[in-house]
């Protein structure tokens, strides 16, 4: 038997009459627009919400340990009060529609974070496509290491060509039992929900592109990589790190069914025709935009455009996307730490340009797209991309938290 590190779990759903409140998007978007959280604020008020249960980065500066205390206390203050109910063991598929595609198939699943590794360079069955910074875990640990239940944000792509899995599940959805069916808030389109209880016929799915003769026909070796994190590295290695810090605490025999050895996550399919990657901009903001603009004329970032001083300027470089992005965020980090200033990572273009006008001494780095189909041959044979080199999607289409999971016993 081919090993998926798949586990099929019982997921949590709220028991609230206002889903569109409960729903929240992930807490890595719009860390540049206070405005959004404000709003979102605002829309929620004193309805439950996953708002109140995980912590938007922007606040990461603004009395962080005061509002993880009061996410763990909010999480138990749910559970004590019946808001969760468990379904049966198995999977949730899911049908979302944003304001940019008509649809994206997901399935909610557990991963084995045995089977997971973020390094760099991996051969594990779980791995990262991009590079995953150390220091940005410990306030994502903080939040993890207490709290009794998770809720992800987390994509994880898988390489169905045929589409086999998640899609004929979609088109068998009027068997399933429908979860849930509303409009997500904040412009983020609609989602539905199904209950999926055919636990061995997807593990068996999954097996077949396990395939040595697959393998070797995708990859040119027997490289036994089935699961590629496209959103949400940093939270899932987060709960790599705290699993590692809980199975130190336990006998062997323990760490074989410990809920924290899992994390939830979406599956999709790179293939999906809702999945599309956009390029992460840089924006680079507090600095002198001459003395900056002077120095990246030296750095081959590839082919990339500069927006400054509300003109934008075409750059052409020899690197491809991989190492030009290296080149620029080594250039970004170096003048920032002789310089002063920041930087943030920004989805769309126009999104991007606001911010730069609105600051004045501010500059954006806009780089290239990456063609999904070259992901998973790529990561085989090179590794993680540089950290924020594609987002699945524009910010508004990531996943909202919804489901949730008991990652303690």
């Amino acid at each position: 038997m081919r090993e998926t590190g798949l586990k099929a779990d019982n997921i949590l759903l709220p028991s609230t009459d206002d889903l569109g409140a409960w729903a929240c998007i992930a807490c890595d978007q719009f860390t540049s627009e206070k405005d959004y959280w404000t709003e979102l604020e605002n829309k929620v008020g004193d309805k439950k919400s996953t708002l109140k249960l995980t912590l938007p980065e922007i606040y990461l500066e603004d009395n962080a340990e005061e509002r993880i205390a009061k996410i763990n206390s909010n999480i138990k203050e749910y559970l004590s009060n019946g808001v969760f109910s468990a379904l049966d063991k198995g999977f949730v598929l899911t049908v979302r529609k944003t304001p940019y595609v008509e649809r994206r198939i997901g399935l909610m699943a557990a991963i084995d974070l045995e089977k997971y590794e973020y390094s760099q360079k991996s051969d594990a069955l779980i791995r990262a496509t991009e590079g995953t910074i150390e220091e940005r875990i410990p306030p994502r640990l903080k939040i993890r290491k207490d709290a009794d239940v998770e809720f992800p944000h987390v994509m994880v792509l898988f390489d169905d060509e045929k589409r086999e899995i998640t899609e004929r599940l979609y088109e068998n959805r009027q068997s399933l039992k429908k979860l849930y069916d509303f409009d997500l808030n904040m412009g983020g389109g609609h989602i539905e929900g199904y209950f999926v209880d055919d636990k061995s016929g997807v593990i068996e799915k999954f097996q077949d592109l396990l395939s040595p003769e697959r393998l070797i026909n995708k990859y040119g070796r027997e490289d036994k990589f089935l699961f590629a994190v496209g959103d949400g590295n940093h939270s899932l290695a987060t709960a790599k790190t705290h699993w590692n810090n809980v199975k130190k605490t336990l006998t062997e025999t323990e760490t074989k069914d410990h809920p924290a050895r899992y994390a939830l996550v979406e599956l999709v399919n790179v293939y999906d025709e809702g999945i599309y990657f956009e390029p992460i901009f840089r924006y680079v903001f507090g600095v002198d935009t001459e003395k900056f603009l002077s120095g990246l004329e030296s750095v081959d970032g590839g082919n990339m455009k500069i927006y400054a001083d509300g003109k934008t300027k075409a750059s052409v470089g020899k690197n491809g996307l991989p190492d030009g992005i290296r080149a620029v965020d080594k250039y970004i980090k170096e003048y920032i730490t002789e310089n002063g200033g920041g930087v943030d990572y920004v989805h769309g273009e126009s999104n991007l340009k606001k911010l730069v006008d609105e600051n004045g001494k501010a500059v954006g780095i806009l780089f290239e797209k990456l063609d999904k189909s070259d992901l998973f041959k790529y990561v085989s044979k090179n590794g993680a991309f540089p950290r924020k080199t594609f987002s699945m999607g524009e910010g508004v289409e990531k996943r909202y938290y919804l489901e949730g999971r008991r990652i303690t016993k």
